[in-house]
């Protein structure tokens, strides 16, 4: 069987199974939910072994200390695993809400109905932890999935989906409702790109290579997610600590994960006595700055910026960093380079903390907070897909009211249209 025909068997099968799931109750999706969670429990050393296979395949590869640690599964990011899809089972069952209902002239009833989207598809890299959260939030939705994780991490992310598929089975779930894309060829993303008579959704998350592929060739709608260019901007007469810890946080708490911060803009007035303790906390982590002429002039030992810096989605233990003269520079920079994912500023002043609010276009906009937090359970959402950076048909992190769509609903007492 060719790669096509391997993936469009698979499609059938999960266009089958979003028939049922999208009719199930709450209570069935919970059971299969918790049936997977204890299942990654009970599986912990064959996952585990599994997982070091696509770790030493990584580090020959030469991959990156951040690519590395989102590859990465040890015993409490199993848990993690299992402890998010009992989340998921705590919240809200979306499927069947009535979101609005009004009353016509005529007597007709009129309202929108929550349902699934129906067969979803996951594009994504080297974070095997993406499968069962993908897996978890869709099957609640209603929706079955189809996954396609990348090849750093193959091994992890067939164990995984084994054992959701054949959790679900046990407790009376089509198989189809939880299937990975077995091959690592690419040819599998292009069959996926084209397969609109089967996929309703497709969620592309990793860089912005893939992201970009997936947008340029897909026939299926795309709902862009997780390229994060993201900024913070000390303004003139800010907390310089709170700035420290916030930039610290937003850089070394995880790397190589989308809402990490990529690029500094200091404002002229206090870059002096700012940059220095800056680059004395960062180098003690091994952060490598890169900044533009006049911080190069504060901090001569470190490398020069070239324009593709400011662009640039890191992943890693590196910052780009300018000096601003003024609020308007700093949001015109964002505005020019960002990816509307999360842009912060840290300030004291009340009206340019406003003006920040409004006048940057991004997903999250944060005044004297880390943009660590864009994250779908830190905003009280509970678990969520990926943060959508595009404005339709949703923006920032993804959860269960996000994989499902609306159809009208309409009761009458037999009228008819004159």
């Amino acid at each position: 069987m060719s790669i096509r025909e391997e993936i469009i068997a698979q499609a059938r099968g999960a266009k089958r199974a979003a028939e049922v799931l999208a009719n199930l109750s709450t209570e069935m999706k919970n059971q299969a939910l918790e049936a997977i969670a204890t299942e990654l429990e009970n599986s912990m050393e064959e996952i585990l072994e599994e997982n070091r296979k696509d770790l030493e395949a990584g580090e020959k590869a030469g991959l990156s200390r951040a690519l590395l640690d989102r590859l990465l599964l040890n015993e409490d990011r199993i848990r993690s695993m299992a402890d998010g899809l009992r989340e998921i089972i705590q919240l809200e069952d979306p499927v069947g809400d009535i979101v609005e209902m009004w009353k016509r002239p005529n007597g007709l009833m009129v309202g929108k109905m929550r349902v699934p989207m129906g067969v979803i598809g996951i594009i994504y890299e080297a974070r095997p932890n993406v499968t069962i959260d993908a897996a978890g939030l869709c099957l609640k939705a209603g929706n079955a999935v189809i996954l396609r994780g990348g090849s750093e991490a193959i091994n992890s992310n067939r164990i995984l989906a084994r054992i959701a598929a054949e959790a679900i089975a046990r407790v009376g779930l089509p198989a189809g409702c939880i299937q990975l894309v077995q091959t690592t060829d690419r040819e599998a993303v292009s069959v996926l790109l084209g397969l609109n008579e089967y996929l309703d959704l497709l969620i592309p998350r990793g860089g912005a290579g893939l992201i970009r592929r997936v947008i340029n060739e897909a026939r299926v709608p795309v709902i862009e997610t997780g390229t994060g260019n993201c900024h913070i901007f000390v303004d003139e007469g800010a907390d310089l600590q709170m700035a420290l810890d916030i930039v610290f946080n937003a850089k070394t708490s995880r790397p190589g994960v989308c809402n990490a911060v990529e690029t500094l803009l200091v404002h002229r007035a206090i870059a002096p006595d700012f940059l220095p303790e800056l680059y004395r906390v960062l180098r003690q982590n091994n952060v490598e700055l890169r900044g533009c002429p006049a911080v190069r002039e504060i901090i001569p030992d470190i490398n020069e910026a070239v324009e593709s810096d400011w662009e640039e989605e890191y992943l890693d233990y590196i910052l780009a960093v300018r000096v601003v003269n003024n609020f308007e520079d700093a949001v015109s920079h964002i505005n020019t380079y960002g990816t509307k994912h999360s842009e912060a500023i840290i300030t004291n002043d009340y009206t340019r903390s406003q003006r920040f609010l409004r006048e940057v276009d991004a997903a999250a906009v944060y005044v004297n907070a880390s943009t660590r937090f864009t994250d779908g359970n830190q905003f009280g959402l509970g678990a969520e897909i990926g943060i959508s950076t595009q404005k339709l048909h949703a923006r920032g992190p993804m959860g269960l009211n996000e994989l499902t769509t609306c159809k009208f609903i309409v009761y009458g007492q037999g009228q008819i249209r004159e």
